[in-house]
């Protein structure tokens, strides 16, 4: 099966400064949201369906908005009461409300979970393919949307190409008091009782458990058993732990040098310790197909570091230039970023004050400045008031 254009974002929130260095590209940024009000922009797609938002635009919940969430073709809202509302594109029972629709879906509906289950968070780091996951108060998950190849561990699930699951179902044992998950492309990861696992397709090590096998059943991630992990992120071909002594791990494809190990080309089917000059207090993975796969991350210091792909300026360096080995960035004059994501082919900063900033890909609305073009420097998209955010390929939401 070819890779699917797709990627989502890491979000933690830690402070920190950094030397200007890039100007800032000025366009008329999107007002702050109203707390029932989520802002997106960018193209949600799931062929032969697309729906694109070159500027932001709001979508009304019926409720306060505590988290939100992105896949490539869906967008989800989890309110402060525990629901969970998606609008965009159903074709493959992503909207989770026991229908599938052939056309995109503007107004929310709500996914249909069990009576009495209350969703404690969403993985803003992005959903698989046509696929959606949420986690209950209880640590269980709940996964739902297109089931092939594999990436939802359902049993039973993912063997074909219309497996379709409509309605959440709930995942087994070992995915129980689960804390972390992030899902892209063709796999998902999950920290369950202290232990890392993943579930999906492996053609290039991004399941991390020292072979290239796939698989439908949950497997463990090679040398992350009992350990203190803060975060885990995935991209289109590869994933990472960022754990709380701050460092970061990185394992999967290396086509343009997004496992930060100098080199370009290969892969590797187990973690791999990223050198890094400090440690690092968040970390974020852009990239939906083989060739455009990129980390970000803080360290603890405050300033930023990137590495991977460059084609359209993602790194946030100025460049165009790929690189294998980190490489500092800088926020525009008097920002600071405090929190970092990444989307496909463009990147995100998030001040305290909830401004977001953009830079890289807008050939498909991610920047949301209104037109269809690309840019080094980073462009503000939302003047204030973010306070959640989640990016997957082209698709970004904030809340």
């Amino acid at each position: 099966m070819g890779h699917f254009r797709l990627h989502q974002l890491c979000l933690v929130l830690f402070a920190g400064a950094a030397t200007a260095l890039l100007p800032l590209t000025v366009f008329a940024a999107a007002p702050a949201p109203p707390a029932d009000t989520v802002t997106a922009w960018g193209t949600m797609f799931s062929a032969p369906l697309t729906s694109v938002e070159l500027s932001p635009t709001s979508v009304a919940l019926p409720g306060p908005v505590a988290q939100v969430g992105t896949s490539n073709s869906t967008e989800y809202a989890l309110l402060t009461n525990g629901q969970v509302w998606a609008w965009g594109i159903g074709d493959r029972g992503q909207l989770g409300d026991g229908l599938t629709y052939r056309a995109p879906v503007t107004t929310p509906v709500q996914v249909q979970f069990p009576a009495g289950v209350a969703i404690a968070f969403l993985p803003t780091d992005a959903m698989p393919f046509d696929a959606a996951l949420a986690v209950d108060k209880t640590g269980h998950v709940w996964a739902w949307g297109f089931a092939q190849p594999e990436a939802l561990c359902v049993n039973g699930v993912g063997k074909g190409m219309n497996d379709m699951i409509v309605s959440p179902v709930e995942l087994g044992a070992p995915l129980t008091n689960v804390t972390l998950v992030a899902g892209a492309s063709d796999h998902t990861i999950f920290d369950a009782n202290g232990t890392l696992y993943e579930c999906g397709e492996n053609h290039d090590g991004d399941l991390g458990d020292g072979n290239t096998k796939g698989s439908l059943a949950p497997v463990q991630v090679v040398g992350m058993q009992n350990q203190d992990i803060v975060s885990v992120v995935a991209s289109s071909v590869d994933s990472g732990a960022l754990l709380a002594s701050g460092s970061f791990y990185e394992w999967g494809n290396n086509a343009q040098g997004q496992l930060g190990n100098g080199t370009i080309g290969g892969t590797s089917d187990v973690p791999y310790l990223v050198p890094l000059p400090l440690s690092a207090t968040q970390a974020t993975e852009g990239g939906d197909n083989l060739t455009n796969g990129s980390t970000l991350v803080q360290l603890s210091d405050g300033s930023y570091w990137s590495w991977g792909a460059d084609q359209v300026g993602q790194l946030g360096n100025g460049s165009k230039v790929n690189h294998p080995t980190p490489t500092e960035f800088y926020a525009p004059a008097g920002v600071t970023y405090t929190t970092l994501v990444c989307a496909g082919e463009a990147s995100y900063g998030v001040t305290a004050s909830g401004a977001v900033y953009a830079w890289g890909e807008g050939t498909y609305g991610e920047l949301g400045s209104g037109a269809k073009s690309n840019s080094t420097a980073p462009v503000l998209v939302v003047s204030a008031g973010a306070t959640t955010v989640s990016a997957t390929a082209e698709n970004i939401a904030v809340a």
